[in-house]
C-alpha cells in the first residue's frame, strides 16, 4: 500500500501539492488534507480539501467535509482520500471512518452515495428527523446516510482509482 510519502510523490507527478494539517495532540484531533496547484509569483490554488476529526478510538475517524474544484482535478479526489487513509493508518488508531452522505437533494444524494461505496464505505443507518436523531444531526449538519468504511480498504480503492488516471 501507498505511504503518504507515496502519495506525495504521486502528487508531484501531477503538478500538486499535497498537505496535511492536524491539530490536538491526545484527544480530538482536527485533520485537514489540502490538494493545490503551484502558481509562480503567486499563492498556490487550492483545488481540493478533506476535513475531519480523529478520536484515539480505532473506529473514531469522522470525515466531515469535502471540496473538490477547478480544471483537470481527475486526481485530486483520489489523492485526498488516499492520504486521508494513509494518515489513518499511519498516524493514528483509526482503522475504520464515518461520514455522512447528505441529503440535499435525492439526486445529490444518490450521487454522494454511489461515490462513497465505490471508496468502501457502506450504509449505517438513515439520519431523519427523529429525536434520537437530533444529537448526530447537529454533528455532521443535516440529515442523510450514515456511513462507514475501512481504512485499509478505502486506501486500496483509492489507489487503484489513482492507478486509473496516470
Amino acid at each position: 500500500m501507498l505511504s503518504l510519502a507515496d502519495l506525495e510523490g504521486r502528487a508531484r507527478e501531477h503538478g500538486l501539492l499535497l498537505r496535511l494539517q492536524v491539530r490536538g495532540l491526545v484527544g480530538v484531533r482536527g485533520l485537514r488534507v489540502v490538494l493545490a496547484r503551484p502558481r509562480l509569483d503567486q499563492p498556490p490554488l487550492l483545488l481540493g480539501e478533506l476535513k475531519g476529526w480523529c478520536l484515539p478510538l480505532a473506529d473514531r475517524l469522522r470525515l466531515d467535509t469535502l471540496r473538490v474544484q477547478g480544471e483537470r482535478t481527475e486526481a485530486v479526489g483520489p489523492l485526498i482520500w488516499a492520504a486521508t487513509f494513509a494518515w489513518a493508518l499511519e498516524d493514528s488508531p483509526c482503522h475504520s471512518a464515518r461520514l455522512l452522505a447528505i441529503r440535499d437533494g435525492e439526486r445529490q444524494h444518490q450521487r454522494l452515495r454511489r461515490y462513497f461505496r465505490r471508496l468502501g464505505f457502506m450504509p449505517l443507518r438513515e439520519l431523519g428527523g427523529g429525536p434520537l436523531d437530533l444529537a448526530p444531526r447537529l454533528l455532521w449538519g443535516g440529515a442523510g446516510l450514515l456511513m462507514q468504511g475501512d481504512c485499509e480498504e478505502g486506501l486500496r480503492r483509492s489507489e487503484r482509482w489513482l492507478e486509473c488516471i496516470r
